[in-house]
């Protein structure tokens, strides 16, 4: 029976621990025995999770040794750093070929540890900054639920340790039996579009008391018309070439991806706000045309327009869940 070890280290998110405990502990085989055997460990007895209550633990970093897959799941903040004991057992893990995979930001672990060295890797998107900060040498994707390099494994916010699990019970015993833990997980067995779907877009920054703000604010007034690189420069009394380099001093883009990014965080809000049709919406937010539209909308968020509104449609989902 393979065996996963979930590490348990201090001020552990009590979500990002279960959810692969329970994915696993629930796989069956075909003719119904278990598939897994699921094993928390930790360097102590006694571990503080998030969320003000403490876990009892019965087995040590041993456990990582005997274990086929070891599961590390990320830490409230306010944690304290890996101890140089857990770097080493997961270091002496990976170099005896056991299968390593993170949830959420506990792919700071596996950095720290020196495991995703020159490899892909993700995290939550709120943190995937400050992680491929710390770890220049760590490929960090953003945009995805997961990423597997084989033997290490990363997947982003907590939601995204199903999407992984479902994918590692895929690789191990193959579709059928992933698709019935997804049915009991409640989960679809591959979800449409990556993390990008879930980053908040915020409006392009308006730089305060700049000589552009006025512009900028014509600009989100007038999306839906067309706005050409030659208009805004008359507009602001420059030439089309001392507006560009004027334009990325104080908004640190060009005028054009100002405008897209404007325009697709526009479409955001009418798709989750509206029931207008994606025809009328690329309109609104001031693309040539429903292809257009959907083409850097996909580029931006990861999905289709049609997607996103259907996770992120207030009425829809308020609809779904009285039905």
């Amino acid at each position: 029976m393979h065996t996963v070890a979930i590490l348990v280290l201090d001020r552990v998110v009590p979500f990002d621990m279960a959810a692969p405990q329970q994915t696993f502990a629930w796989t069956q085989m075909p003719d119904g025995r278990p598939a897994y055997r699921v094993r928390l460990c930790a360097e102590t007895p006694e571990v503080r999770a998030d969320g003000g209550f403490t876990l009892r633990v019965d087995r040590g970093l041993e456990a990582l040794a005997e274990a086929d897959t070891v599961i590390v799941p990320g830490c409230s903040p306010e944690a304290a750093p890996p101890s140089a004991r857990v770097l080493a057992a997961l270091r002496q893990a990976a170099e005896a070929g056991t299968r390593i995979a993170s949830v959420c930001v506990g792919a700071f672990v596996l950095a720290e540890a020196g495991l995703l060295d020159g490899l892909r890797a993700t995290t939550h998107w709120v943190a995937a900054g400050e992680l491929a900060r710390r770890y220049p040498r760590v490929v960090v994707e953003p945009d995805v639920l997961y990423v597997d390099n084989g033997q290490i494994l990363t997947s982003a916010g907590a939601a995204a340790a199903l999407d992984l699990c479902l994918h590692m019970v895929r690789r191990d015993l193959g579709s059928a039996v992933a698709a019935n833990i997804a049915r009991m997980s409640v989960m679809p067995l591959e979800r449409e579009g990556g993390q990008a779907q879930f980053i908040v877009h915020e409006h392009p920054p308006v730089p305060r008391g700049s000589a552009l703000e006025p512009l900028l604010e014509w600009i989100e007034d007038h999306l839906a018309h067309e706005v050409t690189l030659g208009a805004l420069a008359a507009r602001a009394g420059m030439s089309e070439r001392t507006f560009s380099r004027r334009f990325r001093e104080q908004t640190g883009t060009t005028p054009l991806q100002w405008l897209l990014r404007a325009r697709v965080r526009r479409a955001q809000y009418l798709l989750e706000n509206t029931d207008h049709s994606v025809e009328r919406i690329a309109r609104q937010a001031g693309f040539g045309s429903p292809t257009a539209f959907r083409e850097r909308f996909r580029k931006v968020a990861g999905t289709t327009p049609y997607a996103y509104r259907t996770a992120f449609h207030g009425r829809t989902n308020a609809s779904a869940a009285r039905s």
